[in-house]
């Protein structure tokens, strides 16, 4: 059989998602498969080289997956022919610069989220992309998640008659530092390089809400640093500069009023360290992660309050399991074959840098509300023509 070869330069990859997610279960996934299956049989193979800043971590990384290439010098990389695609997975104050650099030098761009620290920078990179008429696209790997995709057919099957609201509770705890190991790397707590839960998880929101209910009409939002003190991965004490809990609401265009609690300072009691709610007339469900159930307007229970006896429901039994019907792929690999193939068979690929703009957009504009206290619209995105 015919191969293709496509090289990747990957950035960042040392890193806990990026080694897990996208070099493990993805690249080095696709490639022990013996690569992806293309429309004229030909099977496209993946050819990675690791990029970083130590050379010891990428060694270590190299070696653990049978990878023959890596290196620190990042323009050298770019500046091969041979690898077309620039992937980057970098701490977001690091990404846009070499964005720049990686569609200056021809690359398709594919990249984490959020795409830049502000929404001018973010617009700015989706156009320069634009122009230079390099393919792009932005993880947005929740909407690959099995829950996710449940509730997104639920809607289609109509299943919930009219839609009324939608409600997250979505978070865990993140350690101090002082005593318990860190659970998240010490510059999420810090604004000045890019820290901050409403950047590093409103855009999540940003493509879930718009692609699986309907998009975000207007925004408020109330964000606190509940804990100012923490400790740095080398047992320094800091001052939490950035957020760690967000509180929002967001109007969308088909009328649903949605509400977001997400925070680093909260213990879970539920199944699931997210659960998404989408109640309406004839139906509810709750999904997480990878399981959803619903609850239909024939089998809901009747309560009455009393609190001068036991509660006298058990609320879950009442709640059904909905079925898998189809075999779930990692959601990252999902969109990274997706990507690959937008590449190389020119397949549509809806989720391009402008899309991961929006993320920005909405993250800035949650903040701008909890400065000024008040609703705030989210107005449309578009790029220049070339």
């Amino acid at each position: 059989m015919d191969q293709l070869r496509i090289g990747i330069i990957m950035n960042g990859v040392t890193g806990r998602m990026g080694t897990r997610q996208h070099l493990d279960r993805s690249i080095v996934a696709i490639r022990d498969q013996g690569g992806i299956e293309l429309a004229d049989g030909r099977r496209l193979v993946v050819d990675p080289i690791l990029v970083g800043r130590n050379p010891a971590k990428l060694e270590d990384l190299a070696k653990r997956y049978n990878i023959d290439r890596w290196t620190t010098d990042l323009d050298a990389a770019l500046a091969n022919e041979d690898d077309t695609i620039y992937f980057d997975a970098q701490t977001t104050n690091r990404r846009a610069e070499a964005l720049r650099k990686a569609i200056a030098a021809g690359k398709h761009i594919f990249c984490e989220k959020p795409t830049a620290t502000s929404l001018d920078e973010a617009l700015e990179l989706a156009q320069l992309a634009h122009d230079a008429g390099v393919k792009n696209g932005v993880v947005q790997d929740k909407l690959f998640l099995p829950g996710m995709r449940k509730l997104k057919r639920l809607i289609e099957g109509d299943f919930f008659g009219e839609l009324l609201s939608f409600r997250l509770n979505f978070g865990y705890w993140v350690f101090e530092g002082d005593w318990q190991t860190l659970n998240r790397p010490s510059w999420n707590y810090r604004a000045e390089d890019g820290g901050g839960l409403v950047l590093d998880m409103y855009p999540h929101w940003r493509y879930l809400i718009d692609n699986v209910v309907s998009p975000i009409k207007s925004v408020l939002c109330h964000t606190e640093i509940h804990v100012p003190n923490r400790w740095d991965e080398d047992g320094k004490p800091y001052e939490a500069t950035a957020e760690d809990a967000a509180y929002g609401m967001f109007k969308l265009e088909n009328g649903v009023l949605a509400q977001f609690t997400t925070s680093w300072v909260t213990r879970p009691y539920r199944d699931e360290i997210g659960e998404w709610q989408l109640d309406g007339t004839h139906g509810s469900a709750i999904a997480g992660l990878r399981d959803c159930r619903t609850q239909q307007r024939g089998n809901t229970p009747m309560p009455v309050w009393n609190p001068d006896i036991p509660n006298p429901i058990d609320f879950r039994a009442g709640w059904s399991e909905v079925p898998d019907n189809e075999e779930f792929e990692n959601a990252f690999r999902i969109q990274w074959e997706m990507f690959l193939r937008h590449v190389v068979e020119d397949v549509p690929f809806g989720w391009d840098l402008l899309e991961g703009a929006k993320g920005v957009q909405l993250a800035e504009l949650a903040l701008q509300s909890s400065q000024e206290r008040r609703w705030i619209d989210v107005p449309e995105l578009t790029l220049k023509s070339s």
